[in-house]
C-alpha cells in the first residue's frame, strides 16, 4: 500500500482512511446497481435513502433532540455569512456577532450588507489570542440572533462551553470543530459547518435548524437562498452534491464505529495533550500562540523564536513527510489541524519530529 503523508492540512483535510477504502470498494457499483452514486439520479429511491440516512445519523449523534431539521447546502460557510441574515434578520431588528477571530469578522461582514449588527463581545485588543468573555452578553433590544463561532480555524482557539442567550436563538459556525466532542444541540437555534473538515469532502454544507426558524423565509429573497425552499424539498429542491453526501454518511459511520462523540472527544484530547505538552516543555524553544485555557483541540498554532526558524522547520517537515504545517498567511506561524480522522500516530509522529528538530537547531 502506498505510504500516507502526515496530514495536518486545514482543510480539505484528513478523511478516515477507512471510509475512503469503503468509497473505493464501492465507487464503481453502487449497491449493485450498476452505477456510481455520482452518476444517478437524485430523485431515485437509491439516493433518496443515502440522504435520509446520514440526515438521521447526524441528529442521532446528537441524541435525536426534538423540533430540528438537518438540510445540505452549497456553497461552504461563506454563503451561510449571507444567507443567515438574508433569512432571520428582520427590520428594525439587531443581528449580534462575537468578535473571535478571522471568520467571525467574515460572518459579520456579510451580515453588515443585510441589516443592522452588533458587537456582542470581541477579543480584537487581544490579537484575538484568547477568547472574550461571554457569560453575560448584553444584547440590543429586538435581537434577532446572536453569532458565534465555535473554533476558529486560523488563530486556533476554541469555546468549552457556549453562552446562554435566552430566548434569542444563539447560532455558530461550527465549521472547524462539529462533532469534535459531545454538545447539545439544544442550546442552539442553528448551527452550520462546511464539511472538509470534520464530517467529509469539500461541496457540502450542513445545517441543523430549528424548524421554526426556517421554515418560513421572506419571499423577497432568491429561492435558493430561502432556507424554507431547501425545508420544504428535503435539501433536494436542486441537484445536492450527490457523492460528498454519501460520503458525510459514511464519515458518520465511523464516527459512531469510535465510540460516538464521547469515544471522539477522548481520541483528540489524547492527540492535543501530547502535542500541547510538547510545545510547553520545549522550554521556549516552541510557543504555543493562544491563552492556555482557550487553545482549540482541532488547529494548535505555535511560533518558533524567528520566522528563517519557521521556514527552516516547513521545509525539513515536508521532507519528512509532513502535509499543511504552514500557518495561515494572515497571522504566519505554524499550524497543526488535528480534526477527528488525523490519526494519533500522525500526531506522534510530529512530536518526534519536532523534537528531533529542536535538538538539531536548538
Amino acid at each position: 500500500m502506498t505510504k500516507r503523508a502526515y496530514n495536518f492540512n486545514a482543510g480539505p483535510a484528513a478523511l478516515p482512511l477507512e471510509v475512503l477504502e469503503r468509497a473505493q470498494v464501492e465507487f464503481v457499483d453502487f449497491r449493485n446497481t450498476g452505477m456510481s452514486i455520482m452518476e444517478m439520479s437524485h430523485r431515485g429511491a437509491v439516493y433518496e435513502s443515502v440522504h435520509n440516512e446520514a440526515q438521521e445519523r447526524l441528529l442521532s449523534l446528537l441524541g435525536n433532540p426534538k423540533g430540528y431539521k438537518v438540510l445540505f447546502l452549497q456553497g461552504g460557510a461563506s454563503t451561510q455569512f449571507a444567507m443567515l441574515p438574508m433569512n432571520l434578520l428582520g427590520a428594525r431588528q439587531t443581528a449580534s456577532y462575537v468578535m473571535t477571530g478571522s471568520w467571525a469578522k467574515k460572518a459579520l461582514s456579510e451580515a453588515k450588507l443585510i441589516g443592522e449588527t452588533h458587537v456582542a463581545a470581541s477579543s480584537e485588543a487581544e490579537k484575538f489570542m484568547k477568547l472574550p468573555d461571554v457569560s453575560n452578553l448584553s444584547l440590543p433590544e429586538r435581537t434577532a440572533y446572536v453569532h458565534l463561532t465555535s473554533n476558529e480555524t486560523i488563530e486556533g482557539t476554541q469555546f468549552k462551553s457556549f453562552p446562554d442567550t435566552g430566548s434569542v436563538p444563539l447560532i455558530a459556525d461550527m465549521s472547524s470543530d462539529i462533532f469534535c466532542k459531545p454538545f447539545d444541540l439544544n442550546q442552539f437555534g442553528m448551527i452550520y459547518a462546511g464539511a472538509q473538515k470534520n464530517l467529509g469532502p469539500s461541496g457540502i454544507t450542513v445545517v441543523i435548524a430549528r424548524e421554526e426558524l426556517v421554515s418560513e423565509s421572506p419571499k423577497t429573497i432568491p429561492t435558493m437562498l430561502r432556507y424554507s425552499t431547501h425545508v420544504d424539498n428535503n435539501s433536494l429542491y436542486n441537484t445536492p452534491p450527490s457523492f460528498s453526501v454519501y460520503m458525510v454518511n459514511e464519515v458518520l459511520k465511523w464516527i459512531e464505529e469510535q465510540g460516538g462523540l464521547a469515544g471522539i472527544e477522548q481520541k483528540n484530547t489524547k492527540k492535543a495533550e501530547l502535542l500541547y505538552n510538547t510545545i510547553d516543555s520545549s522550554g521556549d524553544f516552541y510557543r504555543g500562540c493562544v491563552e492556555v485555557e482557550d487553545r482549540s483541540l482541532m488547529n494548535v498554532t505555535f511560533r518558533l523564536a524567528s520566522e528563517e526558524l519557521e521556514k527552516k522547520f516547513i521545509k525539513a517537515s515536508e521532507e519528512e513527510g509532513f502535509v499543511g504545517l504552514k500557518g495561515h498567511r494572515s497571522v504566519g506561524g505554524l499550524r497543526a489541524s488535528i480534526y477527528n480522522a488525523a490519526p494519533y500516530e500522525s500526531v506522534k509522529a510530529l512530536t518526534d519530529f519536532m523534537s528531533h528538530f529542536q535538538k538539531t537547531n536548538g
